[in-house]
């Protein structure tokens, strides 16, 4: 008997069905022409609920739909004829999220028009769930070195860490506010390396460092010739960071005449080179940051109102370091092993006074002075542990040479509200003042103050 040739197209049908990863086949409408029973599995629809139907009944994340018309005009896939390995979500049939790897390519005819486009999918549920968990344990038992290079342990950065958490997942323009050396440049990062984005460009830019003329330039690019001493093309910082995204630091501090350009490259969502007419398409995660009061800007006249609601979606707050006195030791120990990584000198912490000291002191710098603080002592510090007299002056007078707390105050300036606020004001709020009339440490003022709530006037 002669061999017998296996025709492939005759069996193509039985052949997909054994695959176990999911496959849909879509015409240039986008209506559902057949799928395997994996792909059934993986949505929960059947192949004759799927058949006919347009393909965003699926509701793929991984889709960017035109629907302009047919082929190339339907969506991104038949425009750019392909896509590989790309993570995205699928709405199930019973409405729960399926985490799927897709893969995709068109299908054309024998004169090279496209026909329709077959895609892979791989479920990688299990996979993203092993992950979380691991991050989740990670994080209880803080394996790693702080949230994307944050630190801290109590309520209020935790709860900062949940909200980068869930606006790390979406595209809104977040605007990070706080005092200068909270940290706002690494939310910003975090947001970034949190979300979809993470292996595409972060770009920052301090808009406080340029005049006008500069600014533009190095947020839209320029051509040649289009002022003096550009003598090249250059793309600026919004083109480097297409489909990444970008930090506009100290937002407040653009003119009214850069605040107008740049609306218009949020509303549109293209930029123009200076000295071009010539559009070009971006996209890119927007993320502000300011230390100054956009309302009181806005109200003022300083600040256009239409791009503040622009960028100003999603607010996030970076406490002061005043606010979570709690993660001074946290973060006084990781600076330290941060510093000995790149020293010889073997220092392993610090005295419990000296931490009094570091945990009594109000910190107008925050972390970024307290960096500064442990940068000094490192200098000063022999080795083992740091001491009171290697902080920096301002730090050690300010906490009076910490008084130690009596065993027997006096009936007068007894523990009850009443006589600590008094004390508060007769000192105009200065918490060494009352600690020294109290004959207790600052840090014990700190924690009367909190534990009857009360606050410095504004």
């Amino acid at each position: 008997m002669a061999d017998k040739q296996l025709d492939i197209g005759r069996h193509w049908k039985a052949i997909i069905d054994t695959v176990n990863e999911g496959l849909i086949i879509i015409d240039v409408q986008g209506k559902i022409i057949a799928v395997n029973p994996a792909a059934e599995q993986m949505t929960g629809y059947s192949e004759k609920e799927l058949q006919e139907k347009d393909c965003r009944i699926l509701n793929c994340t991984g889709c960017k739909i035109f629907a302009k018309g047919p082929g190339e005009k339907w969506c991104k896939l038949f425009s750019k004829g392909q896509v590989q390995a790309k993570k995205c979500l699928l709405t199930h049939k019973d409405r729960r999220t399926v985490h799927l790897m897709k893969s995709g390519t068109v299908l054309k005819d024998e004169e090279g028009e496209i026909v329709g486009v077959v895609e892979t999918l791989t479920d990688i549920s299990q996979v993203i769930r092993q992950q979380q968990e691991i991050k989740t344990l990670r994080q209880t038992f803080h394996l790693d070195d702080g949230y994307h290079g944050i630190m801290g342990k109590s309520p209020v950065m935790q709860n900062l860490f949940e909200l980068i958490e869930n606006v790390s997942l979406t595209f809104a323009p977040v605007m990070i506010s706080g005092e200068s050396g909270t940290g706002k440049e690494l939310v910003a990062r975090a947001i970034h390396e949190a979300g979809p984005r993470k292996d595409k460009t972060f770009i920052k830019v301090n808009c406080a460092a340029l005049n006008d003329n500069l600014l533009e330039s190095e947020l839209f690019g320029h051509v040649k010739g289009a002022f003096t001493g550009a003598d090249r093309n250059r793309i600026g910082r919004f083109e480097a960071a297409h489909e990444g995204s970008i930090l506009l630091d100290e937002i407040g501090d653009i003119s009214p005449a850069t605040q107008v350009k740049l609306l218009r490259v949020l509303e549109e969502k293209k930029i123009e080179r200076v000295g071009d007419h010539k559009s070009i398409p971006v996209d890119v995660r927007i993320i502000t940051a300011t230390n100054k009061n956009l309302d009181e800007l806005v109200d003022s006249g300083i600040f256009r109102e239409d791009l503040y609601f622009r960028i100003n979606v999603f607010p996030l707050h970076c406490p002061s370091l005043a606010q979570h006195r709690e993660d001074i030791p946290l973060i006084v120990q990781h600076l330290i092993r941060q510093n000995s990584q790149h020293s010889e000198k073997k220092i392993l912490g610090v005295t419990p006074k000296a931490m009094e000291a570091l945990t009594s002191y109000d910190w107008p710098g925050n972390v970024r002075e307290l960096r500064n603080a442990i940068d000094y002592a490192f200098v000063l510090c022999p080795g083992g542990g740091i001491g009171i007299e290697h902080l920096p002056i301002k730090i050690t007078s300010q906490n009076d040479c910490l008084p130690i707390e009596t065993n027997n105050p006096s009936p007068k300036y007894s523990d009850n509200r009443e006589t600590l606020l008094q004390i508060l004001r007769d000192s105009t709020w200065n918490q060494s003042e009352a600690a020294r009339q109290l004959g207790v440490s600052r840090v014990t003022v700190w924690k009367r103050m909190k534990k009857y709530g009360l606050k410095r006037p504004a």
